[in-house]
């Protein structure tokens, strides 16, 4: 099987490289200085078990994914419609997309591009960030995948796709119920993402201070009565379990925290303001997150304007 990562940063650099340390043939798809890089020196991946280098086909272009059998979809959500239209000329019909995305929402859009009986999607358990152009850096417990569909059709690929992993020494595991396991994971990132990219510090930070935890303890509320209100069944205690995994990532810089202070456009629809806007459509308030999304929202909008 011949995989195609459309987007080597931390999360597809680092699966994208265990998954060719082991064998497989893979074509990353890289910009920039990251790119360069990538061509002269190969792909270092720092983790807790050790360094490895990989090589592979490092390409700027669409067109190098035109065989693979298998697309690691791992872009931003901000440019999840713009990046899937792009590609879809160069795939073959045959070829699954696995995103590894954030969120909720890119499963209904990636279907709506590419067919709901081609896309697979993974609920990501990892710490990484790209170190500098060309490595990535893995820190905390190994990372681990859940994977699944939205097509019941796809569960033999499903557990094909999850054995390629766990052949890589990527621990997956398949489920049933692929969107109750990444609205979980969601929780986790409205808990902490937001509020960690306000602040510019880290998780732990938000755990050693009273207001803060308070803070982060109302807004996982808040998503879990909008997910019970849409039909998961989430406890509604499931916020313990979120602040006890907080713990385990203290001194980790959450996703959005790292766009924020590299410059970047954070995932802020697909982390917060999915939740915001879904809340409204069923009648649940969510007063704590829709302030720090709105406040992050006017930050954004001040970095655009280069103020």
């Amino acid at each position: 099987m011949k995989i195609g990562i459309a987007g080597t940063g931390a999360v597809g650099g680092y699966f994208g490289g265990l998954l060719k340390d082991s064998g497989k043939e893979v074509v990353f798809y890289a910009r920039g200085d990251n790119h360069k890089v990538l061509q002269k020196k190969g792909l270092r991946i720092e983790s807790e078990s050790g360094t490895i280098t990989v090589d592979g086909i490092f390409s700027e272009s669409y067109q190098s994914f035109s065989d693979v059998d298998l697309l690691l979809f791992c872009v931003k959500s901000t440019a999840t419609t713009e990046v899937a239209t792009n590609i879809l000329p160069y795939l073959k019909k045959e070829c699954l997309i696995l995103t590894l995305q954030n969120g909720v929402d890119n499963e209904g859009l990636l279907a709506d591009i590419f067919g709901v009986h081609r896309v697979l999607s993974a609920a990501t358990y990892i710490q990484a960030i790209v170190k500098e152009p060309g490595v990535v850096k893995q820190i905390g417990v190994p990372p681990r995948l859940v994977l699944g569909s939205l097509d019941e059709s796809l569960v033999e690929k499903v557990t094909y796709v999850s054995a390629l992993f766990n052949n890589a020494n990527i621990e997956t595991f398949p489920t049933s119920n692929i969107l109750l396991v990444k609205w979980k994971k969601l929780l986790w990132n409205v808990t902490f993402n937001p509020l960690t990219a306000l602040i510019e510090s880290s998780t732990g930070t938000i755990l050693d201070d009273i207001g803060l935890k308070a803070t982060a303890i109302r807004i996982c509320k808040e998503a879990i009565s909008v997910a019970r209100k849409l039909g998961f069944e989430i406890e509604e205690s499931y916020h313990e379990t979120i602040i006890k995994q907080g713990q385990l990532a203290r001194n980790h810089q959450t996703s959005m925290l790292q766009d924020k202070l590299n410059g970047k456009a954070m995932e802020l629809e697909s982390i917060c303001g999915y939740i915001v806007n879904a809340g409204k459509l069923v009648n649940v308030d969510t007063p704590s997150l829709e302030t720090i999304y709105r406040l992050l929202s006017y930050q954004e909008k001040k970095r655009d304007r280069g103020v």
